[in-house]
């Protein structure tokens, strides 16, 4: 991955959080590597559909077009787990995040995506409108 930057907290300016489940444990004993897809998804989720300030335009919605997962270290059950979200790039129909998963100040693993904006009717993608650029804009990398 090109952003370094994404293992320092302090280049993140959204955060949310989640647990580890006993479920998310695999042989080995440790949280099984598909459970950390599915953190970065909370922190997606998190960042792109907030009931209160939603990023998506009536009648659309995203879709994940790509996603790359770096493992930096082990989790374990039962840790708390803080998930780092900003935007690394907007282009005319899509964006890349980049997330990275903290245990305390302990990067456990970075993360970046591709979201295309779709209209839910047609199911094809469509250009990101200028109001969406602006405040996708407001959560690039903290410098």
């Amino acid at each position: 991955m090109e952003h370094p930057e994404l293992t320092h907290r302090s280049s993140f300016r959204f955060w949310n959080s989640d647990a580890t489940r006993f479920a998310d444990t695999d042989r080995l004993g440790h949280i099984n590597n598909a459970v950390f897809a599915t953190f970065y998804e909370t922190g997606r989720v998190a960042f792109l559909f907030d009931p209160a300030a939603p990023m998506a335009p009536a009648g659309c919605t995203f879709v994940i077009a790509r996603l790359t997962i770096d493992f930096r270290l082990e989790m374990q059950y039962g840790e708390e787990i803080d998930i780092g979200t900003v935007v690394l790039s907007v282009g005319r129909s899509s964006f890349r995040l980049g997330q990275a998963l903290f245990r305390g100040e302990a990067c456990v693993s970075v993360a970046e995506s591709v979201l295309v904006l779709m209209h839910e009717g047609t199911r094809k993608s469509m250009a990101l409108p200028e109001a969406l650029v602006a405040r996708l804009g407001e959560f690039a990398p903290v410098s």
